[in-house]
């Protein structure tokens, strides 16, 4: 299914960046209840949908989410990161709780819009 981001024992395998901001890879609809036990208050999808067959939907995430009271945003990343991408995560992170955990296909792209959006 989704190797990039697996439970153990109910434990989310992830990366911390800072005390705001965490990333991993694609994310499951059942794994959100995972998320919200571990404080997360922002859910950042850095992944269009429909890059891999079989992908859950950001709407599908963003459902689970919104029944947990964990906030979502979707910030598709295809190729390089547009300024528009980074004027919408620098927008997120202005008004959105934290901490955020950020998901693509591997975490990557996620955490490569983060730090672009703490850039001055």
């Amino acid at each position: 299914m989704w190797p990039f981001s697996s439970t153990k024992a109910n434990k989310m395998n992830y990366r911390s960046i800072d005390a705001d901001f965490a990333v991993a890879g694609q994310v499951r609809p059942d794994q959100i209840e995972a998320l919200a036990a571990a404080g997360f208050k922002t859910i950042v999808c850095a992944r269009p949908d429909n890059e891999e067959p079989g992908q859950p939907s950001f709407r599908q995430i963003a459902a689970e989410a919104e029944k947990l009271g964990i906030k979502s945003v979707h910030i598709p990343i295809s190729g390089g990161i547009s300024d528009s991408a980074v004027k919408s995560m620098k927008k997120a992170l202005a008004g959105l709780p934290k901490p955020m955990y950020g998901y693509c296909r591997s975490g990557a792209r996620a955490g490569s819009l983060y730090g672009a959006a703490l850039r001055p």
